[in-house]
């Protein structure tokens, strides 16, 4: 963790100098579950001044259904420290702010340390745009859907002269895209409620991805599968999923990646939110590239926010959207030559759980 303090659970004047020049807010809370101390850059983020935060409840920082004194008493329990994703900040819904949180015992006190997400919250970001450029995009869709049942009809066609096992491949990748991009311009056409989640495996669209990536990217990126093959089924939708694995991995090659690693594991003791899982499925994109300019990180999931000049900065908003429409989350970490994008898929629910936790590295 990033500080520390002496046996009395005290934090000195140097050292509180240089926690508050730390942008990554922190706080301390005591054994009664009061707050004892907080970083200039927490009450910043928080909202409020040093008075409402110090000496109060930790609880009255955190949204109704988040229980913060929980997640303390739990990191009392464990040495290595208990992690929990987007927890909810805020007295109600208006005024919500979202972060992961990574418990920690310090001497003895709990060190809170938040890692704040910005999320954005509605419909597809893609179906938020000003009236002229929505109208122009609808038009758009009706001039692309009679190409599309043309390549739909030669791909067809096409397959019945393809015996090569690879060709075929490609050319059912090729007929399930066009199905998918028919759907995805038939909802900006008549916008219509999301299809119902069915039972996948979720390698099907993980391996439909890097199969279109390979297409994509030709030789010049390497991409590499790490695959659990013992994951359980989970209830989703297909061809969302899809697409948020598919705009995960665009984004890395558009950093320049030149190695992009698709990696599935199983998660157990998931908190999203304020809904603790005991299952979960992480999907995570590992990539070698450029990483998360330092500008954008705070920013990053928010619609028509971008840092390439020709990018329309809706692929990890529309990503995340589909993330929570499956009540999983989407977050990262990046630094030059290591970026990774995770999303969780809960496979189970127990509405007994307060804030929960998952063991493990808390710097991961």
């Amino acid at each position: 963790m990033l500080a520390t303090s002496h046996s009395d659970g005290a934090i000195t004047v140097n050292e509180t100098h240089l926690f508050d020049a730390l942008a990554t807010p922190l706080l301390q809370v005591g054994a009664d579950d009061r707050v004892s101390w907080v970083n200039i850059a927490a009450g910043s983020w928080l909202g409020l001044g040093l008075r409402r935060i110090i000496g109060h409840s930790v609880n009255l920082l955190a949204g109704p259904e988040a229980d913060l004194a929980a997640l303390c008493a739990r990191a009392r329990a464990k040495p290595d420290g208990v992690r929990a994703q987007r927890v909810q900040f805020g007295p109600d819904q208006s005024q919500a702010r979202y972060a992961h949180v990574l418990a920690s015992v310090v001497d003895d006190q709990v060190q809170l340390e938040l890692h704040p997400i910005e999320e954005f919250s509605g419909p597809d970001p893609a179906l938020l745009l000003p009236g002229a450029l929505a109208a122009a995009l609808k038009g758009l869709a009706h001039e692309v859907k009679n190409p599309l049942a043309g390549l739909k009809g030669a791909a067809q066609l096409l397959r019945r002269r393809v015996t090569d096992p690879d060709g075929e491949r490609y050319l059912e990748v090729i007929l399930a895209e066009t199905d998918r991009l028919f759907g995805l311009v038939q909802r900006l056409l008549e916008p219509a409620p999301a299809s119902p989640h069915a039972p996948i495996n979720i390698h099907h669209p993980v391996e439909r991805v890097r199969l279109l990536a390979e297409a994509e990217a030709g030789w010049s990126v390497r991409l590499v599968r790490d695959y659990d093959p013992s994951l359980p089924e989970l209830s989703a939708d297909a061809d969302r999923l899809t697409q948020a694995i598919l705009n995960l991995v665009r984004n890395a090659l558009q950093a320049d990646a030149t190695e992009v690693k698709l990696r599935t594991r199983a998660e157990t003791n998931v908190v999203i939110g304020d809904v603790a899982h005991r299952l979960a499925i992480r999907v995570e994109v590992i990539d070698n590239g450029h990483g998360v300019p330092e500008e954008l990180a705070e920013r990053i999931f928010l619609p028509l926010v971008t840092g390439r000049a020709e990018g329309t900065g809706l692929g990890l908003a529309l990503a995340q959207q589909v993330a929570r429409e499956h009540g999983g989350s989407l977050s990262f970490r990046s630094r030059r030559g290591h970026t990774v994008f995770t999303l969780l898929l809960p496979l189970s629910r127990d509405s007994g759980f307060g804030i929960g936790d998952s063991e493990g590295d808390a710097s991961a």
